[in-house]
């Protein structure tokens, strides 16, 4: 991240200016989706790291959105994992930045290797698939599950499927601001 505010400040000064635009093809705005993730995160008992790593998995979503056109938020960013750790990693650490950059490849990892998974995924997330690398090999799926953070990822993922939901109630995003602070590298402006 470059810019004159605290880590948490900017993530929430983009959810503020961006998070309403649909989360692609779903019923649920980008900062709905975030905070139904990072709310299935804390409920599991996930631990501060994962939390944060959950309401930003998706954060390189609005990047592009801020950075490119609004046109992103219905087609997506098929590189959002690693634009968004990319943005992250000066100011977070890798229990945090790692997860959201593998996230994507923990949706290519379960598709390849759990009957099912893939009929679980939304038609953008579908579509998106074969332009973010498709199935997985056998030899890049014991790859990916010897990366750090991988089983980090996978969790993430799955709650990622699971928080699509219209009109749910969840916690503000102020709620996760002292999520972001305790975990950020540099919790105030500098």
């Amino acid at each position: 991240m470059t810019h004159p505010m605290a880590p948490a400040d900017a993530v929430l000064d983009l959810y503020g200016q961006w998070g309403n635009a649909l989360f692609l093809d779903q019923p649920v705005t980008q900062v709905e989706h975030a905070l139904q993730i990072a709310w299935l995160a804390e409920q599991a008992g996930a631990p501060p790291p994962l939390v944060a790593a959950a309401f930003l998995h998706d954060i390189g979503h609005l990047l592009a959105i801020r950075f490119t056109a609004p046109k992103v938020a219905v087609s997506g960013d098929p590189q959002h994992a690693e634009t968004g750790a990319a943005w992250l990693a000066a100011d977070f650490p890798s229990s945090v930045v790692e997860p959201v950059r593998l996230h994507v490849m923990a949706k290519r990892y379960l598709c390849s290797v759990e009957p099912g998974y893939p009929a679980r995924l939304s038609s953008a997330s579908k579509f998106r698939l074969d332009s973010q690398g498709g199935l997985m090999t056998p030899t890049e799926a014991a790859t990916f599950l010897a990366t750090p953070f991988a089983a980090d990822a996978l969790k993430l993922r799955r709650w990622d499927e699971m928080a699509r939901v219209p009109s749910l109630a969840t916690p503000s995003v102020a709620h996760f601001r002292p999520c972001l602070e305790a975990v950020s590298r540099h919790p105030h402006a500098p």
